[in-house]
């Protein structure tokens, strides 16, 4: 049987998904970068391996996310895409009458507009953590409850505290304060959710017509008290998918399939030793910093050069 691996990868969760000819999903897994986008894939591939059986094959690969380059150059991908493509294939996929995406990552958020299965329009933000997942993670930390719960705890509230969480280091300030003053962590926590979804709103998705179908994916939509928050706000329902999480790794490995490019896959990449290098071309004024990938000490790969002179590092 002929498969189709999909990677993305971020500053803080790796995701990969392997599907069939017909777009099912054969095996998934989802672990944390750590920092280390390298050894995340290694790990990610060999999570991938034991949940196929050896009829298998790998024929094509796509990579997305922020170190795309870096893994699509390690697995000799076919297809290296951005982040709305992906996510808006996968979602496409599952559902095709979609006609807004929210998604809310680790470390940044996005939102995807699409009209007759084309994306009509989008916006990222990448500039502040407030509103992702990190940022949630840090505040459930600061209130000792496992991030896993905080959607449980948010259902339980029936006043929900004002955070303000337009920034991060405010939001933090401002949640020490309210439980200082007596506001049950409950109420706290569900405060925490509309301030997300308020914020995404109001910045994300500032001036984008949100119509429905709406689906949710990232890490943060596994969030309930998140998705109510945002039912509340826009006054529709809000779609999550059990592959939410997934979304770009799928869409990225149903790109890969439909290029029609294929080769032989190697998941046995742990003996192999990769090596980054950073370094500045000053052979033009353009002083470009290029990033090269070797693979047991041969050169597979580099960008970063806006011209020829950058080619010849």
């Amino acid at each position: 049987m002929n498969a189709y691996l999909g990677v993305d990868i971020g500053s803080i969760s790796t995701k990969g998904v392997i599907i069939d000819e017909n777009n099912n999903i054969l095996a998934e897994k989802y672990l944390w970068t750590e920092g280390n986008p390298i050894n995340a894939v290694r790990n990610l591939l060999d999570g991938l391996k034991l949940q196929l059986n050896d009829d298998i094959k790998v024929k094509a690969v796509g990579t997305t996310g922020s170190a795309r380059k870096l893994v699509g150059a390690i697995l000799n991908a076919q297809v290296v895409k951005n982040e709305i493509t992906a996510h808006a294939i996968g979602t496409l996929s599952l559902y095709p009458d979609v006609r807004t995406i929210l998604e809310i990552g680790g470390q940044d958020s996005k939102i995807i507009i699409l009209d007759d299965g084309i994306v009509a329009d989008y916006a990222m933000n990448t500039l502040c953590a407030a509103g992702t997942g990190s940022f949630l993670s840090s505040q459930a930390k600061r209130l000792g409850v496992e991030v896993e719960e905080f959607g449980v705890h948010a259902l339980k509230s029936k006043n929900p505290t004002k955070i303000a969480a337009r920034c991060t280091v405010f939001a933090e300030s401002d949640l020490v304060h309210k439980a200082q003053i007596g506001h049950k962590k409950e109420d706290i926590i569900a405060g925490l959710c509309k301030a997300v979804a308020s914020n995404y709103l109001n910045n994300v998705g500032k001036g984008k017509k949100i119509k429905a179908p709406i689906v949710f994916q990232g890490g943060v939509s596994k969030n309930i008290g998140v998705t109510k928050a945002f039912e509340e706000a826009i006054g529709e329902q809000v779609i999550v998918d059990k592959y939410g999480h997934l979304m770009g790794g799928l869409g990225i490995a149903i790109f890969a399939k439909n290029q029609g490019r294929e080769g032989e896959f190697d998941f046995n990449i742990k003996d192999m030793v990769f090596e980054t290098k950073g370094q500045e071309c000053d052979k033009c004024p353009n002083n470009c910093e290029i990033i090269s990938v070797y693979r047991n000490g041969v050169l597979i790969d580099f960008w970063g050069n806006r011209c020829d002179n950058g080619a010849l590092i």
